[in-house]
């Protein structure tokens, strides 16, 4: 059985591995850091090494060869674009550090074939959630927390299509 690994982008998102030996969903690790370009405001960056540990200690041996990232938000909300183009990239270099292929993804290539044709990002939020809960009731306690199922959801609609 391959391992698949689904990352939902950014400083909310979250991350989902499918092994042989189960699954696992958590939040993308991210750090507080002083914002570099404001003085006095902090901001959330990646902690690499906490994501890079968490996929090293879910997928042991079983290495996979390709993880399924959300392309990051390139809208016209310039502090969350910044913020997610820089956990793109920290992703993709723990990514590229420990010899893991990616393809970046568009949420509507998941989306429709797990969650229908579910409108307005309020009602995915809330369709992922619910999605999430169905299909994997062992993490519904973190999808709560999360909000979504998102890492999970995508980790699953590449794994088993």
């Amino acid at each position: 059985m391959k391992t698949t690994i689904g990352i939902d982008n950014g400083p909310t998102g979250s991350i989902g591995i499918i092994c042989p030996h189960g699954e696992i969903f958590e939040p993308m690790p991210a750090m507080d850091s002083l914002h570099y370009g404001k003085k006095g405001t902090v901001s959330k960056r990646l902690d690499w090494k906490e994501l890079r540990d968490l996929i090293v200690n879910t997928v042991g041996d079983d290495k996979p060869r390709l993880a399924f990232v959300e392309r990051p938000f390139t809208g016209q909300f310039v502090k969350t674009a910044i913020s997610a183009a820089r956990f793109f990239e920290a992703t993709l270099i723990v990514l590229e550090d420990l010899g893991i292929g990616y393809r970046t993804i568009d949420s509507k290539v998941w989306q429709k074939p797990i969650l229908g044709d579910v409108k307005g990002s309020d009602n995915l939020k809330k369709a992922s959630r619910l999605r999430g809960i169905e299909m994997y009731p062992e993490h519904a306690t973190a999808i709560k927390q999360q909000k979504d199922a998102d890492g999970l959801l995508i980790a699953h609609h590449f794994h088993f299509s």
